[in-house]
């Protein structure tokens, strides 16, 4: 693999933001970066004079089902952390993401952990092949947290979801299955998400243990006490915030499918997609899910960026796409631009224990992302990609996604 020498670039490295620098990639990674840097004999230059570095965008919340991952790569997010996913095809993918550059890298939950009947089993034959298995009793949990271990799970996943947000009622899992899963999956080694969206069930998880929620709460909002006591608990939030406004009427997505930018990448059902909502008649709207994730961050809490991109079907998102609307609304948030980047690199890397990941430093993989302005003080210039690489290696510039088939929408929500 020939060596890479990006010129004179604004680098964001996960933290601060350097004018002027030059990066060094060597067999893969970075090997060095700041001024003047001598470029190897076999060197490719790229002269990024007036553009931004970034390192690759990791979207903290998706259910990768093939072809998802080609189609975030090519939007810049390298890396999918997957909630929910059936090991069936999941298992092939992650393991072709180990070796294979024109696809994002993937870890995943497998099989999560929810309640016969619950959510969401409306998502079978949409995002899963067939019916998932479930649980009921507090004395399954060990063996249920060791199947996941065995599926090659990379943290644990779990739904505590009465249907509040939703306006229709809905089994879920007790709250003493809920401890116990905790438990027994945190003495596995497994760290555990919880998908919640009504602030009755978030505390229900929080209480029980677990270490993220994959969603924030909107169904009413958060008293000061109970701000306090998710930042006491040491919880971090992935809002999903593009899912949410979908959920509760709003197009948000819209606006990303008809950005030139971007409407040349997509294929026609994707853009669809995009600008579709739901409407439940249910508590709650884009207005609680923006005020309480602006209250966490104030309050010290990590946000990170995750979009619940799923398939076409479930309105609202697109792989890859998604995630750049998802850092103007954590800028609507309150959120700096650069504080929505780190929010998309550093962090989910700190909190997933992604070491080689999130940053631009010597010794990391090099998983990067040249777009074309400065989007650490506009982040809506993260969509003008100059390119994308994986491991060093340039992602293929494609007109128009391909392998991106269509789906029948089917009656499936957020997960």
């Amino acid at each position: 693999m020939a060596s890479l020498l990006f010129r004179q670039a604004r680098v964001f490295d996960g933290e601060s933001v350097h004018t002027d620098y030059d990066v060094l990639v060597v067999d893969g990674k970075i090997a060095q970066l700041g001024s003047a840097i001598e470029a190897p004999a076999d060197a490719e230059i790229i002269e990024a004079h007036g553009k931004t570095l970034l390192p690759g965008l990791i979207d903290s919340h998706t259910h990768a089902k093939p072809p998802a991952l080609e189609m975030a790569l090519t939007f810049g997010v390298t890396t999918e952390l997957d909630m929910f996913s059936d090991p069936a095809w999941m298992t092939e993918q992650r393991r072709e993401a180990q070796t294979r550059n024109s696809m994002a890298d993937v870890r995943s939950a497998m099989t999560g952990a929810s309640a016969a009947g619950g959510h969401p089993s409306g998502m079978v034959g949409l995002v899963f092949d067939k019916q998932y298995p479930v649980l009921e009793k507090a004395g399954e949990a060990e063996a249920f947290v060791a199947a996941r271990v065995a599926e090659g799970a990379d943290y644990f996943k779990l739904f505590v979801d009465d249907g509040t947000v939703f306006g229709v009622p809905s089994p879920t899992l007790s709250d003493d299955v809920i401890q116990a899963l905790t438990k027994a999956s945190h003495e596995q080694g497994l760290m555990v998400v919880a998908h919640a969206m009504s602030v009755d069930c978030a505390f229900v998880a929080i209480r029980a243990g677990v270490d993220g929620l994959v969603h924030v709460p909107a169904d009413r909002l958060c008293t000061d006490e109970e701000v306090a006591e998710m930042v006491a608990s040491g919880i971090f939030v992935v809002p999903t915030l593009s899912t949410m406004s979908a959920l509760h009427g709003d197009k948000h997505g819209q606006h990303l499918a008809e950005d030139d930018r971007a409407r040349s990448k997509m294929s026609e059902d994707w853009a669809e997609n995009l600008c579709q909502c739901w409407d439940f008649p249910a508590p709650g709207a884009t207005a609680n899910a923006i005020d309480i994730t602006r209250r966490l961050y104030d309050a010290g809490v990590d946000v990170l960026a995750g979009t619940d991109a799923v398939t076409v079907g479930v309105a609202g998102t697109a792989h890859g796409v998604s995630m750049h609307g998802e850092l103007e609304l954590l800028v609507d948030c309150g959120l700096t631009p650069a504080a929505a980047l780190r929010a998309a690199t550093l962090l989910p890397a700190k909190r997933f224990g992604l070491d080689d990941r999130g940053r631009i430093a010597p010794g990391l993989q090099a998983d990067l992302v040249l777009v074309d302005g400065d989007p650490t003080t506009d982040v809506r210039q993260t969509l003008s990609i100059e390119g994308v690489w994986r491991r060093g290696e340039q992602a293929p510039r494609i007109g128009q996604a391909e392998g991106v088939g269509t789906a029948s929408a089917a009656s499936a929500v957020a997960g």
